[in-house]
């Protein structure tokens, strides 16, 4: 019977938690803060104790992990419509299933000393300097994840924040080297979102444009408008930027465009 340090239980799975919460989040494109991230691995630490218990069968086993899922997506990532929950738990639990696949192979394989799995929980009894270790290496790991899994067909990925009135949306935006959609007086740069990502918001006739499009499969036109302020990968930018209203144009699960000059701009 090994001896299962409770502070190493929780340290070491708050460290793994929160980089599936990182992997979850670049692979969902998820605008998040840290401190959310950071409070949604402690909580992941927490439910680690699950390893204390007597072993569980396997129906209860897979309960007790979806269970501990949802409340760990809940916690990092907030509240959200029924499909994108289902989706973020999707995404997290085959990360988590993936991670406990491998730890489970080198366990068999190699039975190396120090380490353990209980319930579904990976326990690791090791130094605080290995532990930091380790906590680079996986961060260079998550890091070439991300360069190599951008999105469909390779495309990069913006985080738009949008101030309308007081009310603030978010969403992420695809780099498009194709969308160079300018609104033809000033001849400033437009981001093009669909309607639903800011509430069906109806810009005043005195603060719309009426902007021509080629870009969006065909010839057009859309309603462009500036926002109050507006930031891109939070970074606030000035107020030169039109947003160009579109409904049911782009098709996946990005809503919204963004010319590649504006996304690169230093």
């Amino acid at each position: 019977m090994r001896v299962i340090y409770v502070d190493v239980l929780i340290a070491v799975n708050v460290f793994i938690d929160f980089m599936l919460i990182v992997c979850t989040r670049k692979f969902l494109h998820i605008k998040v803060k840290y401190i959310r991230m950071i409070l949604g691995s402690i909580l992941g630490g927490i439910l680690s104790l699950v390893a204390l218990l007597p072993s569980i069968i396997f129906p209860v086993n897979i309960a007790v992990d979806i269970i501990s899922a949802a409340l760990i997506i809940f916690a990092s990532f907030g509240i959200c419509s029924i499909k994108t929950f289902i989706k973020r738990i999707a995404v997290y639990f085959s990360l988590v299933f993936s991670f406990c696949g491998i730890m489970l192979g080198i366990y068999t394989a190699f039975k190396p000393k120090g380490m353990a799995i209980y319930n579904d929980i990976v326990y690791f009894n090791i130094s605080p300097v290995l532990l930091i270790i380790l906590t680079v290496i996986c961060y260079y790991i998550q890091y070439i994840i991300r360069r190599l899994t951008k999105g469909e067909d390779g495309y990069d990925i913006c985080n738009i924040e949008v101030i309308i009135k007081e009310n603030s949306y978010s969403f992420p935006a695809k780099v498009d080297t194709g969308c160079n959609l300018k609104e033809p007086f000033s001849g400033d740069y437009v981001i093009v979102v669909e309607n639903l990502l800011i509430d069906n918001y109806t810009p005043s006739d005195n603060n719309s444009r009426i902007i021509p499009f080629e870009s969006l499969g065909g010839c057009g036109i859309i309603r462009g408008f500036k926002p109050d302020e507006i930031k891109i990968d939070g970074e606030k930018k000035d107020n030169s930027i039109y947003i160009g209203i579109c409904n049911n144009v782009l098709k996946g699960d990005i809503k919204a465009l963004i010319p590649s000059e504006l996304a690169y701009k230093n």
